[in-house]
């Protein structure tokens, strides 16, 4: 089933536990782009870890020729249900999309993202 067609799930613990953050002196707390990037964040994270759990490595999802195929992303999904909502966090925020041979890969956004948080060599130059 597309992920687009799925129901949608629970947010897994690892994504909500912390408390929310504040910026000092604002008036309306976080964000919300600062609450969606932390999100992001998170995802990429716990990919990245899951990625490597099931024995692939970043350069799956950070080569735009390479990506992760749909079998490969529902054994993903079924081995661990937070993949599944970071999957969708990645996707909604443009950190994500299916490439041209139908392979879940990231974005430019995706991919200097995760380069900030694993450097260059984790997102091939970004």
């Amino acid at each position: 089933m597309p992920p687009e067609l799925m129901p949608p799930k629970s947010i897994p613990s690892e994504l909500t536990e912390r408390a929310p953050q504040t910026f000092q002196g604002s008036t309306q707390g976080l964000s919300i782009a600062a609450t969606v990037q932390r999100s992001l964040r998170q995802c990429l994270s716990i990919a990245a870890e899951l990625l490597y759990d099931h024995g692939h490595v970043l350069e799956s999802i950070t080569l735009t020729q390479r990506g992760l195929t749909r079998r490969e992303l529902l054994a993903l999904g079924a081995a661990s249900p937070t993949w599944s909502t970071c999957q969708q966090v990645m996707e909604a925020s443009g950190a994500a999309t299916f490439n041209e041979y139908g392979r879940f890969v990231l974005t430019s956004l995706g991919r200097e993202l995760m380069f900030d948080m694993f450097g260059q060599g984790a997102a091939d130059c970004a």
